[in-house]
């Protein structure tokens, strides 16, 4: 299907109120957020608060907000057009309300796939220079040490560690069981295991004891340079570490982690889900703001947006609403982010046919 001028006319004024709205309502964000952070912000170098924070914060800040932005979009122009008699004056020439529907869609794609664009592969590394920020100036959320971690590194090989420093990248009293089935083959243990990257570990005051049936082979030494398939943020997990991850990353990450057997990745699936869900939600909440708003009402403009503002931040609330049962095992994370968008697009086909009437 071609795309007339009224596709074009809707698609320039969908995107350019979504634009506009990102716009002011980040400035407003801007302005509560350094009112609440000014004596952190004042301690920081101006340079590093401006590139490092701000310019990493706002991005994510947008996409944290995408489906309100989307939302206030839709009702804004929609009831505008509506008030000005222009929706009456399209359907009249004998466009249908399904077709004047596409533009509108089209717009959704756009704003969908420049969301999950955002999420997927700018956001994530943009979030690590915001989270060190964050950890420096404004409140430290890192995780410097664990206690007592046992995880499977590989099928077969259990590490264990009474203590890490993440400081110092240092294990203390480690040991490492590798079986074959139920059978104990090899055992290191080590005084302390020193991180250096990709999976390099140096061990130090080691002993190893090989089995062989009846038969033990030990060898011991002061430092053994050696390759562990693991890493820190393997068993140390922060609070915002899902945030610093690609999707294709977090995807690896989580399968990885569940093949070790790790429990505490709730975060991560929530966040894996999350932006999924998020590419969903901008085509549900175009539906229902159009459909809300397509026909003139009584009290004008400001009825559809108070309205539109009330579903759209309902909608944000019953996604954190969700997340929390997922958190909390109640529900698995898919299920917990897909619950909102299942609901409201029942919400949105029933305003769609009464619109359509």
């Amino acid at each position: 299907m071609k795309i007339k001028t009224l596709d074009k006319y809707i698609i320039k004024k969908f995107l350019g109120t979504y634009i506009f709205a990102i716009l002011l309502i980040l400035a407003i964000i801007v302005m509560f957020d350094i009112n609440e952070k000014m004596d952190q912000f004042l301690r920081a170098p101006l340079k590093a608060t401006i590139f490092d924070y701000y310019v990493n914060y706002l991005p994510y800040m947008a996409n944290q907000f995408s489906p309100l932005f989307t939302f206030i979009a839709v009702i804004f122009f929609t009831s505008k057009m509506a008030d000005n008699s222009e929706i009456i004056a399209i359907l009249s020439s004998g466009v249908s309300f399904k077709r004047l529907l596409v533009p509108y869609m089209v717009s959704a794609a756009v704003i969908a796939a420049f969301t999950f664009t955002l999420d997927s592969f700018v956001i994530p590394p943009a979030n690590v220079k915001r989270i060190e920020y964050q950890n420096k100036y404004i409140k430290d959320k890192g995780v410097d040490y664990g206690v007592n971690i046992q995880l499977q590194v590989a099928p077969g090989e259990i590490a264990y560690m009474s203590r890490f420093d993440n400081r110092l990248k240092s294990a203390y009293n480690f040991s490492l069981d590798k079986f074959d089935g139920k059978v104990l083959k090899s055992r290191m243990i080590a005084s302390t295991a020193v991180y250096d990257t990709l999976y390099r570990w140096t061990v130090k005051n080691y002993m190893i004891r090989d089995f062989n049936g009846m038969r033990e082979e030990i060898t011991t030494g002061s430092r053994l340079d050696t390759i562990i398939p693991i890493e820190p943020r393997d068993f140390l997990i922060a609070e915002n570490d899902h945030e610093k991850m690609t999707t294709k990353e977090l995807k690896e990450y989580i399968d990885r982690q569940k093949a070790r057997g790790v429990a505490n990745i709730k975060s991560f699936e929530i966040e894996y889900a999350r932006r999924y869900a998020m590419t969903a939600a901008a085509f549900i909440l175009t539906l229902i703001g159009m459909s809300l708003s397509s026909r003139k009402v009584k009290g004008g403009m400001g009825i559809n947006i108070g309205v539109g503002l009330v579903l759209s931040f309902s909608y944000i609330l019953f996604m954190t609403v969700t997340s929390t049962f997922a958190i909390s095992g109640y529900t698995s994370p898919v299920v917990a982010m897909w619950i909102p968008n299942f609901i409201y697009l029942i919400i949105g086909i029933i305003l769609y046919r009464k619109a359509a009437v």
